[in-house]
């Protein structure tokens, strides 16, 4: 059975950093990659970022740009999401994702095949 846990997530004041964790059990995904999207009250989830299976190629929505840095590490079956600088817009459930084969396309949730349970990010101003 496969399963992806995130953990890292917590309330943090608006500037302040928090790491995210994501580990994955019962296959690896060091072949495919892996990505974290998140879902804020009332809104759609949205990508956040996203990695090939080296970890050279990283991929991330504007918002995040500059502030946020998604690492893997292969030998642990586990992705990281560095967030700095966060505001309270930043304020969501963030979701780990996995994929089962290469995609093209990794800002799109239907490009995954596996998620995460959601860990809730929330920065107060």
């Amino acid at each position: 059975q496969v399963q992806l846990v995130e953990s890292g997530g917590g309330l943090v004041q608006a500037g302040g950093s928090l790491r995210l964790s994501c580990a994955a059990s019962g296959r690896t995904f060091s072949n495919y990659p892996m990505g974290w999207f998140r879902q804020a009250p009332g809104k759609e989830r949205e990508f956040v970022a996203a990695t090939r299976w080296s970890g050279s190629n990283t991929y991330y929505a504007d918002s995040v740009k500059g502030r946020f840095t998604i690492s893997r590490d292969n030998a642990k079956n586990t992705v990281y999401l560095q967030m700095n600088s966060l505001t309270p817009e930043d304020t969501a459930v963030y979701y780990c994702a996995a994929a089962s084969q290469s995609r093209l396309v990794l800002v799109r949730a239907g490009s995954y095949d596996y998620w995460g349970q959601g860990t809730q990010v929330t920065v107060s101003s």
